[in-house]
């Protein structure tokens, strides 16, 4: 019930369930047990076992030399701490790792694909096709589905990553099935893997992303590995996020890296020269017409089909493959005021000028804050992404201009350069911020309930001695 965040749905029930446990298991001591002892037990007969079992005895064996000296049973208490608290030192040696959602073993992934600004739709399905041949290859999937230009049905991830707003034609998605899980020895994750090895191979165009996602067993995020860069101007963001994906290049265990801002995609930009509308005698709104009527259509009329349904229209178009700014477009006949007797046809190109130049970038906004966003997952020897995140921050140590670190909070100041790690991060530092507050609460409402039991101060400090003293089974036991 403490947790905030997207964590929070996900953990409340469990406080809730558990009480419910307690109750349960106290009617099931105070009843049941009881019940069940008269039952069973009721008429063996009562018997005084004299002496000590043999785990007593090894006990006692070890406890009394310990316990036989005050100054023995202090070392055994400093011995005993230092054990506990030193395994936290194989966290630091990365002996024991650390991630807070668990990979899952689903029966589905997918690849994303991002071709460059302004790629057609068709070179995004060629792509998609050529990442479905190698997904087959995998003898765990039994069929795929490909999506170009449009997106693929709303699923888990596509709550928070908003996989169905990839509407653009340079996206594109591929979604696999794999066998249920009693029919492959591999997990899903480890299958992942082997796919994003495969799809390394491919030959992909410049600018291209190719990303394995999988369906998380926790919250989705935007990305695993989060990096949001904000500045005073989006430039000297661009500048920024562009050095920090390159530190993000450079760690061999972070795969699939992206950006949100791309490239920036080709335009043709279509100007109406006012002079050669007056030597043409031709209506600048005529024009209008043409370019309209070749690029999107014109509505002739409509099919009604009668009771009560909407009627369908019936629009004339081009097709969408031939709707493109060429010689044949620019030769296409436009209306135009004919001197008696004159037979002169007016082409488009003779009152437009097309020229090309590159397209303004996407604007990205978090909680109304222009930002830069650099996306990655994880694969290989570490897959927490808190193992990223030391690796590029080690990375931007040392280089000019590198943006400033920061943990948790969007910058108050943006007139300096700011990094802010998002993403998984984000998720793991509200859970246990929140989950260490509610365990402190815990521990002194524990306390208290013990000085109250005793009347002393000190025996319930011996009483919870034990609490840290599991950081050493923990960390054995990883």
């Amino acid at each position: 019930l403490f947790v905030s965040g997207l964590m929070g749905p996900y953990m409340s029930p469990i406080p809730a369930n558990a009480s419910a446990a307690m109750i349960f298991s106290f009617f099931v001591a105070v009843i049941i047990t009881p019940w069940l002892m008269v039952k069973i037990a009721g008429r063996a007969k009562l018997a005084h076992h004299s002496g000590h079992g043999w785990m007593e005895r090894v006990y006692m064996a070890a406890a009394r030399p310990i316990l036989a000296t005050r100054r023995r049973s202090l070392m055994f208490l400093l011995v005993t701490a230092a054990l506990s608290f030193g395994s936290l030192g194989l966290l630091y040696t990365r002996h024991v790792t650390v991630k807070l959602l668990p990979f899952d073993n689903k029966s589905e992934l997918a690849v994303m694909i991002d071709l460059p600004e302004g790629a057609a739709t068709e070179a995004t399905d060629a792509l998609a096709q050529d990442v479905a041949r190698v997904a087959m290859g995998l003898p765990e999937v039994t069929s795929v589905q490909t999506h170009a230009g449009t997106a693929a049905p709303f699923n888990f991830n596509g709550l928070v990553r908003h996989y169905y707003l990839r509407q653009e034609p340079q996206l594109g998605e591929v979604a696999i099935n794999l066998a249920p899980k009693s029919a492959r020895s591999r997990t899903s994750h480890a299958i992942a893997l082997d796919l994003r090895q495969r799809l390394a191979g491919l030959t992909l165009p410049a600018g291209t992303a190719l990303k394995v996602v999988e369906p998380p067993p926790g919250p989705p995020v935007i990305s695993t590995l989060l990096a949001e860069v904000y500045g005073p101007d989006p430039e000297t963001r661009r500048k920024a996020a562009a050095q920090v994906e390159a530190a993000f290049r450079s760690v061999p265990f972070i795969v699939d890296v992206d950006n949100s801002y791309g490239t920036e995609a080709r335009r043709l930009r279509a100007t109406i020269s006012p002079d050669d509308l007056d030597f043409y005698r031709v209506q600048e709104q005529d024009v209008f017409d043409t370019i309209a009527a070749l690029n999107g259509g014109q509505v002739v009329g409509y099919s009604h089909r009668g009771q009560g349904r909407y009627p369908i229209p019936l629009i004339l178009q081009r097709a969408k493959g031939d709707r493109v700014m060429d010689e044949r477009f620019l030769s296409t006949p436009i209306p135009a005021i004919s001197l008696p007797g004159g037979r002169d046809v007016v082409e488009l190109g003779d009152v437009v000028r097309v020229a090309q130049e590159k397209a303004s970038y996407p604007i990205f906004r978090h909680n109304g804050r222009a930002a830069e966003m650099v996306t990655a997952e994880l694969a290989g020897d570490y897959e927490a992404p808190l193992y990223g995140m030391l690796a590029v921050d080690k990375a931007l140590a040392g280089q000019p201009d590198a943006p400033q670190i920061a943990l948790h909070g969007q910058p108050e100041d943006e007139t300096r350069t700011t990094l802010l790690w998002d993403g998984e991060w984000e998720v793991t530092w509200v859970t246990f911020r929140d989950m260490g507050a509610a365990f402190g609460v815990a521990l002194l409402g524990i306390y208290i309930l013990v000085v109250a039991q005793f009347g002393s101060f000190r025996l319930p400090l011996v009483i919870l001695t034990p609490v840290p003293l599991t950081f050493l089974g923990i960390m054995f036991g990883h």
